[in-house]
């Protein structure tokens, strides 16, 4: 899909907010204004793997990896522009037919509720776009299986047991190379380490993501920025030629990229002002009683998290359950 080149009026000079969030830094003020203990340590490497494409595109297989959920009846509120829910999250990595619509759903996560509503899953899990891919030629075939990646601060555990799940999932659905779609900040290190785990093992990636410092803090082989708020790395809501737009780049990154730590920011922009990057996770913006107020709900939602994440455990198939956190609870 082609983009215009910028007119005249879109070429004028930014203004000094008109930047990329900086998310670890908000969100490590945010955690202590709240009075929660030392700053979260976020994944840092030096060296990335990359992995080129061994075959054209048109005829490579492709996975899609997303953090997003399966709607699950009863869980509380997951539709558009629904609260925080940690009822709704999962704690393994789960799999579905990649043949077949799916109502996946981010009111587990820490989207930005403010400026975005999660209402079109194209702009967070562009399975649709991809088939359209595969029907049209770009790629060879969507592989059988997209697979659900948990949120997890613990980077133990994602590089010990989810990462290594869902390369063992990609491979036996012989895919060539992966998408994977972030939405959270911790999504976007959840991703960024199992996209390099990926590459490790034969599998190109590239990552779809909001939050360009966290990913390229990692380190990872290719990345498409796109500057739009979190829960909105595949293109704009209910505007597909901006999502087709999106995994075109994606693609193209796939098949282009000269080596790792390769990003490319996409020109899509959300709205004619920078004014809804100051929101998230700001506290320069919260008064000592939304501060106090912000703690309260946030303890709440780790308690329904616990009993989350305990009642998955004592499940006996917990391991294959896709049913079984909002951006890290401390």
């Amino acid at each position: 899909m082609r983009m215009d080149p910028p007119s005249r009026e879109e070429s004028t000079p930014a203004v000094p907010a008109d930047v990329p969030i900086a998310y670890m830094r908000r969100t490590r003020d945010y955690y202590q204004a709240l009075g929660y203990g030392a700053p979260y340590e976020w994944a840092h490497y030096i060296d990335v793997p990359f992995h080129r494409l061994s075959k054209p595109l048109f005829e490579c297989t492709i996975a899609l990896i997303t953090t997003a959920a399966p709607y699950q009846p009863g869980k509380g509120d997951q539709g558009p522009g629904a609260p925080y829910n940690a009822m709704a999250k999962f704690f393994s990595v789960y799999s579905g037919d990649a043949s077949v619509d799916h109502d996946l759903r981010i009111a587990h996560i820490a989207i930005d509720r403010k400026h975005t509503t999660g209402e079109d899953s194209g702009t967070y899990f562009p399975l649709k776009a991809l088939r359209r891919a595969a029907a049209d030629g770009r790629i060879g075939a969507v592989a059988a299986r997209f697979h659900g990646a948990p949120t997890n601060r613990s980077r133990r555990v994602t590089l010990e047991t989810d990462g290594p799940d869902l390369v063992a999932r990609c491979r036996h659905d012989r895919a060539d190379a992966a998408i994977l779609v972030a939405n959270c900040p911790v999504c976007h290190q959840t991703l960024s380490l199992a996209a390099r785990m990926l590459e490790e093992n034969g599998i190109s990636t590239v990552v779809l993501g909001c939050a360009k410092d966290i990913v390229e803090h990692v380190g990872v082989p290719r990345f498409v920025f796109s500057d739009l708020p979190l829960g909105n790395a595949a293109g704009r809501p209910n505007d597909p030629d901006s999502q087709r737009f999106t995994l075109e780049l994606a693609l193209g990154v796939l098949e282009h990229a000269p080596a790792s730590r390769t990003t490319v920011q996409s020109p899509l922009r959300w709205s004619g002002t920078p004014e809804w990057k100051l929101d998230y996770c700001n506290v320069e913006l919260l008064t000592p009683e939304q501060i106090a107020r912000e703690r309260a709900e946030f303890d709440e939602a780790k308690r329904h998290a616990k009993r989350v994440r305990e009642e998955a455990d004592r499940r006996p198939d917990n391991a294959a359950d896709p049913r079984a956190g909002r951006f890290g609870a401390p």
